[in-house]
């Protein structure tokens, strides 16, 4: 048993290294630059060479092995690069214009005729989407640039919808990582890219809105290197962030739709992001004579084709009329077959009658698919690792609607309605749980943030369904009898008048100041906390109340940590309806004397209903209903009643406004 004897040669007269390990019995040393020794230690001394640059040591390891001793994986010989295709998505914080850099290049790739009318972010196509001006779902597309198909998947910025990225990266082969000119890294893009480097992929970093008059891309950049190594990104990641690579970070102007290599010298087109995508970003791996292999990554239903299951390709061939084997697991698998295939050109779907390994397709017929099965080969066909996805953080109570206003409005009102749609959501949204409550009309719907579930009632209420929700509770945990509760990362942007009365905000909210510094030349603060998920219930408001809406708030899952204790997350209590009726002028001039109201005049109200935030802690009943007296003697004049304007509140704001024994219907 010898000890490795490895000689290394230095490019240097003044330093000559003859071994390693000149002494035998002291342990070899496990890391050099880098590379990891232990997995050499089989290795003949004689046939083994590393050559290091003296200069830069950043530069590849070049390793000269013999033929006899390099381990020959079948494995490794089976897979090989595709060159014409590949797969990437765009990952970002919100806001920082995603899915109008895919705007962009789609219109460079010439998707669109000339003259067509093309709606801006085409890629966020339903309605609540275009409403709010953010991502909820990942979509797909592709473009085709020099002969090569390049797969695009446009993602989700908000920290609430980190599934649908986490399940997407299982399709890709590398990112581009969007950083906007100014903000830097924030809590998302940190998210995303951890996600992205435990999965191994390559990222290619596009600093985006370069043409914001206080960009600052210097600093940008260094951030996000040092967000790199903060998350142990591995040599061969940092080399396509810039270290190594011949080329620099892209900088672009997404929607100018211009690109380039300096942020002074943009080309007129997106040419130079198009050329980084196929140089940095490899090809799918793929076997290609190979069983069968494909993993549903994502759902779609269609009312005549049945449930569509999107995913690429892992291995082998899918032709249209094929039988194939669907698995869970090794245990669970049943037969099915594949009645159409579709592949993504351009905008939309283009039927296909075979589609090759590494290609990103959907595929109709199998109509019980779920997300993480694996669609495999009929006879020799094994599953793919199923799709994880972080736990959720935030809870809500759903149940029937037991108001006196039930059945107006919705045309799903029971509580079987409910339970199949909340069910049928499931299949869907992977970072999700429902469980039953403790009464048989009542569920507990579980997700990543307010926001999360607050979309899902959003589009359960424009489909019919009618029932009430309860307030967000945070989900803890008991570990060794301790209990532990959800911490947040929170990063807030407030201009320097207002910083105080953000800052006594977040401390009374329990939270702890990690950080604090000037941004940009507007006179900006940037703070940052790490806050109890429970702080965060309701603070977007108040945040924006305490800084005349100038602060915007992002946060972000951090951790599981020890219970902070109380938090007090309203100071004022409600003003509630006393009796059944109509709201009259009359009865709203004195009520609005008691805190500021939700309601105008002429509107039904209940006994229990609540009408408006009072002054002071405490509920308070009033009768908003009461008609002035009729007499019979003549008044001189009719006294005119001049009423505030009641407050307008969102789904949103209303979730976050109520407390413990309110409900929102």
């Amino acid at each position: 048993n010898r000890e490795m004897e490895m000689a290394i040669s230095f490019h240097n007269s003044y330093l000559k290294a003859p071994s390693i390990n000149p002494n035998p019995k002291l342990p070899l040393p496990k890391q050099l630059f880098g590379l990891n020794l232990s997995s050499l230690s089989s290795f003949n001394s004689k046939t083994t060479c590393l050559k290091f640059r003296s200069r830069n040591l950043t530069k590849p390891v070049k390793c000269s092995v013999s033929q006899a001793t390099q381990p020959a994986t079948e494995k490794k010989s089976q897979l090989m690069r595709r060159r014409d295709i590949r797969n990437i998505a765009i990952v970002a914080h919100v806001d920082h214009g995603k899915t109008t850099l895919v705007d962009a290049m789609l219109k460079q790739s010439k998707v669109f005729r000339d003259n067509q009318f093309v709606q801006e972010r085409v890629m966020d196509s339903n309605d609540l989407e275009r409403e709010r001006g953010i991502t909820i779902l990942s979509k797909n597309t592709s473009i085709t640039y020099k002969d090569t198909k390049i797969n695009i998947i446009d993602t989700p910025g908000h920290s609430d919808f980190g599934g649908e990225v986490e399940r997407i990266l299982n399709m890709v082969d590398g990112v581009l990582l969007v950083v906007d000119s100014v903000e830097g890294p924030m809590p998302q893009t940190r998210f995303v890219l951890k996600k992205a480097l435990e999965f191994g992929l390559a990222v290619v970093v596009v600093v985006n809105k370069i043409d914001r008059p206080s960009a600052r891309p210097d600093f940008v950049i260094n951030s996000t290197f040092e967000l790199f190594i903060e998350l142990n990104a591995t040599d061969e990641q940092l080399y396509v962030f810039g270290m190594q690579c011949d080329f620099q970070v892209i900088y672009a102007s997404g929607i100018k739709g211009k690109a380039g290599l300096s942020p002074d010298n943009l080309a007129e087109d997106l040419g130079p992001l198009f050329e980084s995508i196929i140089r940095c970003i490899p090809g799918p791996r793929i076997d290609k004579d190979g069983a069968l292999q494909m993993l549903a990554t994502n759902i779609e239903y269609d009312e005549h084709k049945g449930r569509i299951a999107i995913g690429r390709l892992h291995a082998g061939v899918l032709q249209r009329g094929m039988e194939v084997r669907v698995c869970t697991s090794e245990d669970s698998c049943r037969y099915a077959r594949i009645s159409e295939l579709f592949v993504y050109e351009k905008f939309s779907r283009i039927p296909a009658e075979r589609v090759e390994a590494g290609d990103i397709c959907a595929v109709c017929g199998i109509e019980d698919i779920q997300i993480g099965e694996t669609i495999a080969d009929k006879t020799s066909g094994k599953p793919l690792p199923a799709i994880k996805v972080e736990e959720p953080t935030v809870k809500m109570a759903f149940s029937i609607n037991t108001s006196p206003f039930v059945g107006r409005e919705g045309k799903y009102v029971t509580s079987r309605n409910l339970r199949d749609r909340l069910y049928r959501e499931l299949e869907r949204n992977l970072a999700m749980r429902v469980e039953d409550g403790e009464t048989a009309d009542t569920f507990i719907v579980s997700g990543r943030g307010t926001l999360h579930i607050t979309i899902l009632i959003e589009n359960m209420r424009r489909e019919g369904y009618e029932f009430m929700v309860g307030p967000p509770k945070v989900i803890n945990k008991k570990i060794d009898d301790k209990l532990l509760e959800p911490y947040e990362i929170a990063t807030v942007e407030v201009p320097e008048e207002h910083m105080g009365a953000v800052v006594e905000l977040l401390g009374k909210r329990r939270g702890q100041m990690i950080d604090m510094q000037g941004v940009g030349s507007e006179g900006t603060t940037f703070l940052k906390y790490k806050i109890p998920t429970r702080g965060l219930l309701g603070l977007r408001n108040a945040i924006l109340t305490a800084s005349r809406g100038t602060a915007i708030l992002n946060t972000i899952f951090d951790s599981y940590g020890p219970w902070a204790g109380d938090i007090i997350t309203r100071d004022q209590g409600s003003l509630v309806a006393f009796e059944d009726g109509s709201s009259s002028s009359y009865a709203l001039a004195s009520s609005q004397e008691r805190g500021q109201m939700f309601i105008g005049p002429g509107m039904e109200v209940y006994k229990g209903q609540i009408v408006g935030i009072h002054q002071r802690p405490g509920d308070l009943s009033l009768n908003v209903c009461k008609k002035k007296a009729a007499t019979n003697i003549r008044s001189n004049k009719e006294q005119t009643v001049v009423l505030d304007t009641p407050l307008d509140y969102s789904l949103d704001d209303c979730i976050e406004y109520i407390q413990e024994d309110e409900l929102v219907e």
